[in-house]
């Protein structure tokens, strides 16, 4: 006996739909001081966690998992930091070789 349910995939009503593509590509607004600060609390967050490992005596099991995540912290932060300092250099570099009168005479 063969059944059929398995060939056509459920639908999603519209209000699954608008749920599933609202979650991924929702923005959320953080304060300045927050945002500035997050790429400092993830590489602390980090090195925190590896110094935890060092006082660790008789629950070995949670070893790997402090591990990985003050390697996922430390990795984290520095990426967010470098990827910042990145960008804003690139956007202080096209401003400042643009010569200014391109930029008040368009043609």
């Amino acid at each position: 006996m063969l059944s059929s349910a398995a060939r056509k995939p459920a639908a999603l009503n519209s209000t699954a739909e608008a749920q599933s593509s609202v979650s991924v590509n929702r923005k959320i607004w953080l304060p300045k001081l927050i945002y500035d600060g997050l790429p400092y609390f993830y590489i602390a967050a980090g090195i925190l966690a590896l110094l935890a490992t060092l006082y660790i005596s008789e629950w070995f099991w949670v070893l790997p998992h402090y591990l990985l995540f003050a390697a996922a912290c430390v990795h984290l932060g520095i990426l967010v930091f470098r990827r910042r300092r990145h960008t804003g250099a690139n956007e202080r570099t096209v401003r400042d070789l643009t010569p200014q009168h391109d930029l008040e005479h368009p043609h």
